[in-house]
């Protein structure tokens, strides 16, 4: 083992960060998350699903990773939870009944930006799903954020161990590969806003770009005999440039594409990973050369607070967002072209339910391809 292997659970190091429900999700996995035989509550039974979910199942590529940002919410009863199904500690009896969904093919650990967790309780996960399920995991925060917040989120000091390379491989990466093995996905590295005092001229944009691609080149391209897909997401838009891109190009790390307000919109982030890609390239005549990361944080129309609000119990969709869903549709359908794989998250923020959004992504996305085949089919188009 390359790590100190210790089988307890790590300190959360800005506890008062975190929402409800990832305070939920780390104080489960704080009481032993290995334990299963003490619970007492009814069985947690996975949906029947319906035969139109049956058949996007059956229709979706394999290569195409669909999921939702984490899986323990009661509100999703008759969506991904049986209807006679019990809803009492999902976050650590969950997941076996989510990974049966025929769509849900993937989650995201969102959770583990604000804490470590350790091989064994990663290994917990990945027990309780089959071999062709993924995982699209985020490093913790204290490598992926330039400074130490206060309760506000207002800077306070600089954070030593931001992009420490010896940091991210010993609390992140080994213990996601070692635990999930071939489970794991997309390893995420959200770097969060820098703020403006530290960034007042050209040169300290420059400085911050040349830091964090140094970071991405010195990430292993092989661990403990597997190949990371290591992802960027870049939230700060001063930085999120021509020249980021160019100087991140040679380490192969993937773009994420961010839907959230704070971003530009998807097609702007469209462009942004065409020329990534292929500098030269024009129009849709442009090929991926890795995977597709993709995360879908947050509606347009909402604050994060109010959203939560506003669609719990996220048991329907309150606002769909038709033009994401078109753009995220063109981006995995150019995956497929390009021969490369799609892993696509989203949150119950972004349109009011994240199954229920992913259903209708899967169906948009399965009715492309089937009308790109058929016209590649018809003889008339030759």
């Amino acid at each position: 083992m390359l790590y100190n292997n210790s089988y307890k659970f790590q300190a959360v190091i800005y506890y008062f960060l975190l929402e409800d429900w990832a305070k939920i999700m780390i104080d489960q996995f704080t009481t032993d998350p290995y334990s299963f035989d003490d619970v007492t509550s009814s069985p947690i039974t996975p949906v029947t699903p319906t035969s139109d979910v049956l058949r996007l199942g059956r229709l979706l590529p394999s290569s195409i990773y669909l999921g939702c940002a984490s899986w323990n919410f009661p509100g999703w009863k008759g969506i991904v939870w049986g209807e006679t199904s019990g809803v009492e500690d999902l976050t650590r009896r969950g997941l076996a009944a989510y990974a049966k969904h025929p769509v849900l093919r993937a989650v995201g650990i969102d959770w583990s930006f604000f804490g470590t967790l350790n091989e064994m309780a990663y290994a917990a996960m990945a027990s309780q799903v089959d071999e062709k399920f993924r995982f699209l995991i985020k490093a913790p925060q204290n490598v992926t954020d330039a400074v130490k917040r206060d309760p506000k989120g207002r800077f306070r000091a600089l954070n030593q161990e931001f992009l420490d390379l010896h940091c991210a491989m010993h609390e992140f990466v080994y213990p996601v590969i070692n635990g999930l093995g071939d489970n794991a996905g997309p390893l995420v590295f959200q770097l969060s806003p820098i703020p403006r005092p530290l960034l007042p001229t050209q040169a300290e944009c420059y400085s911050y770009i040349d830091r964090i691609a140094q970071f991405f080149a010195d990430l292993p391209k092989e661990v403990e005999g597997e190949t990371p897909i290591y992802a960027v997401e870049v939230r700060t838009l001063s930085i999120y440039t021509k020249r980021l891109l160019n100087a991140l190009r040679p380490s192969g790390v993937r773009l994420v594409i961010g839907v959230h307000p704070s971003m530009p919109d998807v097609i702007r982030q469209t462009a942004a990973l065409r020329y990534y890609e292929d500098p030269e390239a024009e129009g849709e005549n442009w090929q991926m050369k890795g995977p597709l990361v993709v995360r879908w944080s947050l509606n347009p129309i909402q604050r994060h607070g109010v959203a939560k609000m506003t669609y719990a119990p996220f048991n329907r969709i309150v606002h769909p967002d038709p033009a994401t869903r078109a753009g995220l549709v063109h981006l995995v359908t150019q995956a497929q072209r390009s021969g490369q794989q799609s892993y696509v998250i989203t949150n119950n923020k972004a349109e009011g339910s994240a199954p229920l959004t992913m259903i209708e992504l899967a169906r948009e996305i399965t009715q492309k391809l089937t009308e790109e085949k058929n016209v590649d089919s018809d003889p008339r188009q030759i």
